[in-house]
């Protein structure tokens, strides 16, 4: 038996505040009555509902996915671009990424089926670290490089503070390769960080996130995530609320 707010969000309906936000509205119903109580628990044999819609229960799904520049961090495209869930045709579940890489961004995306795992990776409160390795235009100072780490000023506010390490320099080129963990997630946040210095982003690769990392992996490809690893990752979440 699990919480009926539980299994909505497990397949991926919704997360499982915005469940709960959906049974107090009246929009649930268990074997044909409406149920608004949080505390109900169903079984496999129940028959679920949400706005007159089967909720065809899945086993949670957790995927690492090595995104490639050029892919959209979504489901689906109306321009018909590449998509980060045309990489798992053969997955049956219904997953969709764990926020977003931008189109010109590759590296560590996660994948899942489970709505509240999601929303607690995602959640502002969260600390987990994310590691991004950029190619600047132009070489930072010292004083450009801690401005990043005390945090800078971006028209949605200052970011928290970041590490950074100046991997290598080209002179000739006037360009840099830095390296930065942060572990806030706007939108474009990295990007919109090194513009703020003076440095347009010309290349970006995220690394890491958390304790995992693309070893092993090319563009494109995916591994499924370990029972360990989604436990290490919710711990990691969870630490700092």
């Amino acid at each position: 038996m699990e919480r009926l707010q539980k299994v909505i969000a497990h397949a991926g309906f919704a997360s499982r505040r915005k469940a709960e936000e959906l049974m107090a509205e009246g929009r649930v119903k268990v074997n044909g009555k409406t149920v608004k109580e949080l505390g109900v628990k169903v079984s496999p044999s129940d028959r679920i509902e949400v706005d007159g819609i089967p909720v065809e229960r899945e086993e949670p799904v957790y995927f690492l996915l090595y995104k490639p520049r050029g892919v959209i961090s979504a489901v689906s495209d109306d321009k018909g671009r590449k998509v980060v869930t045309d990489f798992f045709e053969g997955i049956k579940q219904r997953i969709y990424p764990v926020g977003r890489l931008d189109y010109d961004t590759s590296g560590i995306l996660i994948l899942t089926n489970d709505g509240e795992f999601a929303n607690l990776l995602m959640h502002p409160s969260n600390e987990i670290e994310k590691v991004y390795v950029a190619k600047i235009k132009g070489i930072p100072s010292k004083e450009s490089m801690r401005s990043l780490q005390r945090g800078v000023v971006l028209e949605d506010g200052k970011t928290a503070p970041a590490k950074t390490k100046l991997l290598s320099m080209d002179k000739k080129k006037q360009t840099a390769i830095v390296e930065i963990s942060i572990h806030e997630g706007r939108n474009r946040q990295v990007r919109r960080m090194f513009e703020a210095i003076g440095h347009p982003v010309l290349k970006l690769k995220r690394e890491r996130y958390g304790y995992l990392t693309l070893q092993g992996l090319s563009a494109g490809d995916a591994r499924e995530l370990t029972a360990h690893e989604v436990k290490q990752l919710r711990a990691l979440a969870m630490k700092k609320k």
